[in-house]
């Protein structure tokens, strides 16, 4: 099972998207308090539709608090500061990928002290940073395609269904 940190997120949306995430993949999702918003904010709830049920959310007091609640377990922290990629890194399937606020991601001391887990997106020169929702997507779809996304839906199928053509019909 894979396990999603957001550390003191800021944006309700940001969140919501990623709920949407953990929900289509089975991950968990963890929140790291102080939020930037309530729980019960509508954008929050609207950004992930009605996928809420089908997500599992623990909120944590702080990070040691959540660090404490799981001693023994493989932490990566997502930082545009990170000496590796993502996509070098083997995770294990019980993986806590760990990313920190929109405004300021997580904190140097904390980098400078796990630095050897430290991830990155590579990204072209100049480019500060990508959107937090698109950030755990990528991550965490890296780490579930390589564990051969065990237990998800891997194809899909037609259903039948006849729609109306739309204008794109006329370029086929």
């Amino acid at each position: 099972m894979l396990h999603i940190v957001l550390v003191e997120p800021e944006i309700p949306q940001n969140t919501g998207n990623i709920a949407r995430t953990c929900a289509a993949t089975g991950s968990e999702l963890h929140l790291v308090e102080p939020l930037g918003f309530k729980l019960e904010d509508r954008y929050l709830k609207r950004a992930g539709l009605d996928y809420w049920p089908l997500v599992r959310v623990h909120v944590h007091k702080n990070f040691g608090e959540m660090l404490a609640a799981y001693p023994d377990a493989p932490f990566y922290y997502a930082s545009t500061k990170a000496p590796q990629s993502y996509a070098q890194v083997a995770y294990p399937e019980d993986a806590f990928l760990v990313f920190g606020r929109e405004s300021r991601g997580l904190p140097e001391n904390l980098l400078s002290r796990v630095y050897d887990r430290c991830i990155r997106i590579p990204m072209v020169e100049g480019a500060r940073s990508l959107n937090l929702s698109n950030s755990v997507a990528i991550v965490a779809y890296e780490a579930l395609r390589q564990h051969g996304f065990a237990h998800m839906k891997q194809q899909g199928e037609l259903t039948g269904r006849e729609e109306e053509p739309g204008a794109w019909m006329d370029y086929l």
